[in-house]
């Protein structure tokens, strides 16, 4: 998991620059083709994992490039079609797909491969992707290339002052999801807990109603306004597993951090795309994704080597902390957001 989310980041720059040269749609044919030929090459992969392990790792690569791709040209389209005045409402409701099919699909391939193996689930996950290039076939192109605009580089963009806060922020963001998506589960099989899909459950089911009811309100208010709030939110939510004891506990952090990225990831999103020229859009999605990934890379890394040497509340406890600087880190600047520059 960690290279192809390493390849993901690595491969940012170049993503973010085809999306806004060939286009969102084209672009996410490229990724949905990808998405649908890669799972079924890992059948080709049988035996000593020393005879094949270079070729793995290439095809793992290459196979977070096909995310990478889906992901940016997917945001950026969504960014061009929705109104202005409902950035917020329309990237959390389209957020809201990812999110639930991220809590089905376990379930899926869980049953999948205990009836009928991997080989039927590495089918099953093409097929799936196959689907998603085939539905978005009929739609137009948001965007059209023209070639007299003039062109900006993937980092002339991310040194933008405004870019590059909102992008630090997203990372620091990421670095606490690595916190709850690889860490809960463990921390609350070591605490012998019954149920640790309660955790998962009242997040998914906060983070959707905060996408769902939240988005307007964002619109209204202005995303500045709630970030503040969604960043204390999720760094709660991870701090109070320091506390731990109970499924009490378990229910009420993962409402918490998961309240906190319904409305985070939306306002974040919003924030660093409004009034930017189109032709750019590509790039500035790209950035904001990729410090996401970035954050949940070097997170998973920094979290695990801290829960190995002070156990795990003191990882959840440097989670939670790392959060709250980045509320310190939008504060300071506060004065550029909304400005193009």
């Amino acid at each position: 998991m960690g290279l192809f989310a390493l390849s993901a980041v690595l491969c940012r720059p170049w993503v973010s620059d085809m999306v806004d040269r060939i286009g969102r749609k084209r672009s996410y044919t490229v990724g949905c083709l990808i998405m649908s030929l890669l799972p079924v090459t890992y059948l080709l992969f049988r035996g000593d994992l020393s005879r094949f392990y270079f070729p793995l790792i290439f095809i793992r690569f290459v196979h977070g490039v096909g995310l990478a791709i889906c992901f940016t040209s997917a945001f950026t389209y969504i960014a061009d079609i929705v109104p202005e005045d409902r950035l917020n409402e329309g990237i959390g409701m389209f957020g809201v797909t990812g999110l639930t099919g991220l809590a089905i699909g376990p379930i899926i391939a869980e049953i999948v491969i205990r009836s009928f193996g991997f080989s039927v689930f590495f089918f099953t996950s093409a097929a799936m992707a196959t689907l998603g290039l085939l539905l978005h076939l009929p739609l137009p192109e948001s965007y059209v290339p023209v070639s007299h605009e003039s062109s900006q580089s993937f980092f002339s963009v991310l040194v933008k002052r405004n870019v590059f806060a909102v992008a630090l922020v997203a990372m620091l963001f990421g670095f606490g999801l690595a916190a709850s998506g690889s860490f809960v589960s463990p921390f609350a099989k070591e605490h012998h807990l019954p149920f640790i899909s309660l955790y998962y459950i009242s997040y998914s089911s906060s983070a959707v109603t905060a996408r769902l009811l939240g988005g307007r309100l964002a619109d209204r208010i202005g995303e500045d306004q709630i970030i503040p709030y969604a960043m204390v939110l999720t760094g709660t939510g991870l701090l109070i597993l320091i506390f731990m004891g109970g499924s009490t506990i378990l229910v009420l952090s993962g409402f918490l951090s998961g309240c906190g990225h319904g409305f985070l990831f939306p306002c974040l999103n919003s924030l660093i795309i409004r009034n930017q020229p189109i032709n750019i859009r590509g790039k500035i999605t790209g950035i904001f994704t990729g410090g996401i990934d970035a954050g949940a890379f070097v997170g998973s890394i920094i979290l695990g080597y801290i829960g190995e040497w002070a156990g795990f509340r003191a990882l959840f406890f440097a989670a939670g902390i790392v959060l709250l600087a980045g509320l310190g880190i939008y504060k300071r600047s506060l004065p550029s957001v909304g400005m193009t520059s």
